[in-house]
């Protein structure tokens, strides 16, 4: 988001398999990390510095540790070394993982189905009208 307005969004199949939600999660967290350097690096040419790490809300605890431990163990072996781009973004201050819920995770309403209150509130976080006014 660019001030309050929602600049980009993506959704795309994985270039992988995973067999567990936090490693699916974790290379979607990667995913939107290059992303978010090409959208940095743009505003860079229009002038628009960005000095501090930029924040990506996430909901997944468990990738968020992952992202930020760098030994390798049983459970992470197997990632593929270019998915851990991501803790190297993390460690070098570029990127920002912070938790959030589930119900205040504001990309739920392109990719689930959801209940109405929840459907309205992050549409109206979002900055779309509801047509009816």
């Amino acid at each position: 988001m660019i001030g309050d307005s929602a600049i980009a969004w993506s959704s795309k199949k994985q270039p992988i398999v995973t067999l567990s939600t936090t490693k699916a999660e974790y290379v979607a967290a990667t995913s939107c990390s290059c992303q978010r350097i090409w959208l940095r690096r743009i505003l860079d040419h229009l002038s628009e510095v960005q000095k501090e790490a930029t924040v990506i809300h996430y909901d997944n605890t468990s990738s968020i540790k992952l992202s930020k431990n760098p030994i390798v163990h049983a459970r992470s072996k197997h990632i593929d070394v270019r998915f851990h781009f991501l803790r190297d973004l993390a460690k070098d201050g570029v990127i920002e993982l912070n938790h959030c819920n589930s119900q205040d995770q504001l990309a739920d309403i392109m990719t689930k189905p959801l209940q109405l209150e929840t459907f309205c509130n992050l549409r109206t976080r979002l900055g779309v009208e509801d047509g009816s006014g």
